[in-house]
């Protein structure tokens, strides 16, 4: 395939609530929308999922959009591509600023499955027609408020609970949960909220039977969680520290973690993402796919990657209307008792709403 055409879209959504993290708190989401046309005519879709500051990794909105724009789009328009797989070295020239390389390996991807006739998650190799959901929920005002939000989410089936928590914010919270709800699956994630002088604090954490405690210290730590898992039984599961296959690699051999967090942005597209799948598979590493408040067309990708055999704890890709009043594909992303149905139609299944899409667009630019 070759590709004629990319249309870069700066979009800005409103969340129907805040979404707070040890970081902060925020309420609107803009991201960039990537459409890419080929020459038989078909469009496939990808979504950056960087925020508008740097606070998750050092990428944001503007560095993707002078990356994709400058680098990457001129980069790889009009070359032949017989296979996705290639677009990882195409861009290996180009250090880091994986969720840009992202945004467009995405795009590619979904022309590639139309092409084929298949699924995207087919051809990424995916097995399963319906995923696990879990749900992850921000630092709320009040414990109340984090519990009555806990018992909606039970009630609408989801399989498992995610609690982001802080220092201040954390045992005692987890305690009151664990009180009104013993047996839900849960896991808590600090966003690299301690460091390891806090292993004493974070030690209290394993009388809650935690499924996980996500990214507990530094984002480019392996070493300290390799001591802070050999002091505590909770499973660690890294999420920030890892970009690569190459970070997947260390953090298994050195004991870093348990668990690992697939990010399709975070490690550089869906390709990287395979590769660490298959790397965790052969270690005896469950792997999830971890969510970064996408629209619809990053929740259609995290769809199809969780589909891999080795996605055996429930994802964060939870139902649009868990976040949005309108989102930008029909249909939307339904989840019905704690399942997602995996699309069997080419591409990623869902069909972009340009309307929608015009609606929230603030900045369009065409690149031939």
């Amino acid at each position: 395939m070759r590709l004629k055409e990319v249309t870069l879209r700066h979009l800005k959504m409103r969340m129907k609530s805040p979404f707070a993290t040890s970081f902060g708190t925020f309420q609107d989401k803009e991201f960039i929308l990537l459409e890419a046309k080929d020459e038989s005519g078909n469009f496939g879709w990808g979504e950056s999922v960087a925020f508008d500051s740097p606070w998750y990794t050092e990428e944001t909105v503007k560095t993707n959009w002078h990356m994709l724009e400058d680098f990457l789009i001129p980069a790889i328009l009009n070359k032949e591509i017989q296979h996705p797989d290639e677009v990882s070295d195409i861009f290996s020239y180009i250090r880091k600023n994986n969720m840009a390389k992202s945004t467009i390996e995405g795009a590619i991807w979904d022309l590639y499955a139309q092409e084929k006739g298949i699924s995207l998650a087919k051809a990424l190799g995916g097995e399963k027609n319906k995923i696990e959901v879990g749900i992850s929920i921000g630092i709320q005002n009040t414990v109340d408020d984090l519990l009555k939000l806990i018992d909606e989410y039970v009630t609408e089936g989801y399989k498992r609970m995610k609690v982001k928590i802080k220092p201040g914010w954390d045992v005692d919270v987890l305690r009151e949960v664990r009180k009104h709800f013993p047996d839900v699956p849960l896991m808590a994630d600090a966003n690299s909220a301690y460091r390891l002088k806090d292993i004493d604090h974070l030690r209290k954490l394993d009388e809650f039977e935690l499924m996980m405690i996500e990214q507990p210290l530094a984002s480019d730590d392996f070493i300290d969680h390799a001591k802070l898992q050999k002091e505590i039984s909770t499973p660690v599961c890294l999420d920030e520290s890892i970009h690569s296959y190459e970070d997947t690699r260390l953090a298994i051999e050195i004991g870093s973690c348990k668990i690992i967090n697939i990010k399709i942005g975070r490690v550089g597209g869906l390709t990287e993402s395979k590769r660490i799948h298959n790397l965790c598979q052969k270690h005896n590493i469950p792997v999830w796919c971890g969510g970064m408040l996408e629209a619809g067309i990053g929740r259609a990708h995290n769809i199809a990657l969780t589909s891999l055999s080795n996605f055996v704890l429930p994802g964060d890709t939870a139902g649009s209307s868990r976040y949005w009043e309108q989102d930008i594909i029909d249909p939307e992303v339904v989840v019905k008792d704690g399942y997602i149905s995996v699309p069997d139609v080419p591409g990623i299944g869902y069909e972009p709403n340009r309307e929608t899409i015009k609606t929230f667009t603030v900045n369009e630019k065409t690149f031939s």
